[in-house]
């Protein structure tokens, strides 16, 4: 590796190619490292803002992305409490950046998603030995979301890049003093690009894996008829009734969702509350920050019974695909009305109506979702330690670290096989 720097807050950045504008945040306002590794390639330099200079660049990476590059802005100033977020600058031999990277540096717990007989057990060896089975992972990807490779503005592709992160992050990843470099939640799409990766001593294992349906129905009641098998319509029908004969639930769809962000985020908080899986906590800021940087693509579901706001879907609309991420209920309300299949089905009639073809959910939640006829969408993740003695032990203990595992209901579906 070339060196680290620590800079101070009177360091100047014009030396080291930032400047002050493309510092300016609440979650950083002074580079608090920087990491320069020369490679084959070039050099790969870490900042933790993306340098003026290198806007264009940054932006083109992930134009096509639902997610681009304003929402990687947006978790790093929304989130920045909870993780480091940095950019990995790819430079070629004549210093030209060809490609800006995101990554993250955090603490991760591996008892996560685990049996909770494994949980409960850590918890006791925790009381003398609190850090024990919690590693510093630097995260190839996104806080927030699923991860993606950025395109090189020279070829247009994300094989050059693959390539360079391959060779780049085990340096890197050692400057920041991680134990661990993970490329986090990356669609199956990848697995070509990110070849190189295997030779670099990276094992590839399933990440709790999405799910998605092609909306091609002429309406929800199509779908049920066309798609589910009798016993899930017979339930689910049974479902609406009882949903119908209570108060009635009505929906509005708002980009803008700050006017109604504290009788919502407090819905968001009780998901959260009971999720098994807990790796972001988003804020108020992150909802409205959504609203605001991203109105083109971001759409909030809102649900509501006599007046009272009982849940919320916060979802991003782009290439014909609406991507259902984060969900809100009332648990006084949720199980009775049956909101979590009233969501879907009003979320789902709103899709079709707006003619998206495809309906995509976040991880987790697997039961309705394989009753519901969903397929499943793999997300790889590709890990490895940064100290080659240890790489190997590693790589055979992680397929047992890995939380799919632990799931029998993802093994139901249709496309479970995919996942490896």
């Amino acid at each position: 590796m070339h060196k680290e720097i620590c800079l101070p807050a009177s360091a100047n950045y014009a030396e080291i190619g930032l400047t002050l504008d493309s510092l300016a945040s609440k979650a950083a306002q002074t580079a608090t490292q920087i990491i320069s590794v020369p490679t084959s390639f070039g050099r790969a330099v870490v900042a933790n803002r993306v340098p003026e200079a290198d806007a264009r660049t940054w932006a083109a990476g992930l134009a096509h992305q639902a997610n681009d590059h304003r929402y990687y802005e947006l978790t790093h100033d929304a989130l920045g409490h909870q993780f480091e977020h940095y950019y990995l600058l790819l430079q070629d031999h004549s210093g030209k950046t060809r490609a800006v990277q995101p990554f993250l540096i955090v603490n991760q717990d591996l008892v996560t998603g685990m049996p909770k007989a494994i949980r409960r057990a850590m918890d006791g060896i925790r009381q003398r030995f609190p850090s024990t089975l919690v590693m510093r992972m630097l995260m190839v990807g996104c806080s927030a979301g699923e991860g993606h490779l950025v395109r090189d503005n020279t070829t247009g592709s994300v094989e050059w890049v693959a390539q360079a992160l391959s060779e780049a992050l085990q340096p890197v990843a050692r400057g920041f003093k991680a134990a661990m470099i993970v490329m986090k939640d990356f669609p199956k799409a990848y697995r070509k690009a990110l070849r190189p990766f295997r030779r670099y001593g990276y094992a590839r294992v399933p990440s709790m894996p999405g799910s998605r349906m092609d909306l091609n129905f002429k309406n929800f009641d199509d779908y049920v008829q066309t798609k589910l098998s009798h016993k899930t319509r017979k339930n689910l029908r049974s479902k609406y009734r009882k949903a119908a004969a209570g108060p009635a639930v009505t929906m509005e769809v708002v980009t803008d969702v700050e006017p109604h962000i504290d009788e919502l985020f407090p819905l968001y908080a009780q998901v959260l509350e009971r999720s098994q899986y807990k790796f972001e906590e988003l804020t108020k800021s992150y909802f409205v920050q959504l609203g605001r940087r991203m109105g083109d693509r971001a759409f909030f579901f809102i649900w509501r019974q006599n007046g009272k706001a009982v849940a919320f879907s916060s979802c991003a609309g782009h290439d014909g695909v609406l991507r259902d991420h984060y969900i809100g209920l009332d648990y006084k309300v949720a199980l009775d009305a049956h909101l979590y299949f009233v969501t879907f089905r009003d979320i789902v009639t709103w899709a079709i109506e707006n003619n998206y073809h495809s309906y995509y959910s976040a991880p987790l939640n697997y039961e309705p979702k394989y009753h519901l006829r969903h397929d499943l969408v793999p997300l790889d993740l590709y890990v490895r330690t940064s100290w080659n003695w240890i790489n190997p032990l590693f790589r055979a203990v992680v397929p047992y670290l890995e939380p799919t595992r632990y799931d029998p209901m993802i093994r139901k579906f249709a496309n479970a096989h995919e996942l490896w």
